[in-house]
């Protein structure tokens, strides 16, 4: 690997409500759209942790009454709200426009998630890699299973040091905390 290629920055975009279509109907399985949105930023925060790359999802408030819009910074994740008006896509197509030079003096790696045709077509005609939802859902999926298998834990539940260490030594732990 070249020291530029070590160098560039590694940026992915995602439509969130797009790859929330890609996944099913959150409603039918007896869960809310804001638990949908909650679990798949919990997902693209891990992923980014692990992957060495920013991620920024983006959900549009196309319908919404929202002014103004909102954004949440999670680590390597940034997750954004649109504002009334304001789609996913043109969202998209701005920030693709904001790092187009960082991407043509190939400083920045840009890829965008969507299985929007004329938006992939417009992203890539803007230096980006396109990439539809059903192929983030793979490298997701992927990066789950390397996790699992070399041991990594991530996620919030049952990621803490104490559910690694054998049963006596916790015990043992237990019982200096409380001074026995």
């Amino acid at each position: 690997m070249k020291a530029r290629e070590r160098n560039r920055s590694r940026v992915l975009v995602v439509d969130g409500y797009n790859v929330l279509n890609a996944l099913g109907p959150p409603l039918e399985l007896g869960g809310s759209l804001a638990d949908a949105r909650d679990a798949l930023a919990d997902r693209l925060e891990d992923y980014a942790g692990f992957s060495g790359q920013r991620v920024v999802l983006v959900f549009d408030a196309w319908l919404s009454d929202r002014k103004q819009r909102s954004q949440e910074d999670r680590g390597a994740l940034t997750v954004v709200f649109t504002r009334k008006g304001e789609t996913a896509d043109h969202y998209i197509e701005r920030f693709c426009d904001d790092c187009a030079q960082a991407v043509n003096d190939g400083r920045m790696e840009l890829r965008v998630a969507t299985s929007d045709n004329v938006e992939q077509t417009v992203v890539f005609g803007r230096g980006a890699v396109r990439i539809s939802a059903r192929e983030l859902l793979f490298e997701l999926e992927g990066a789950r299973r390397i996790r699992q298998e070399h041991g990594a834990v991530g996620g919030r539940a049952g990621g803490t040091l104490a559910d690694r260490l054998p049963e006596d030594v916790r015990r043992r732990l237990e019982e200096m905390r409380r001074g026995q």
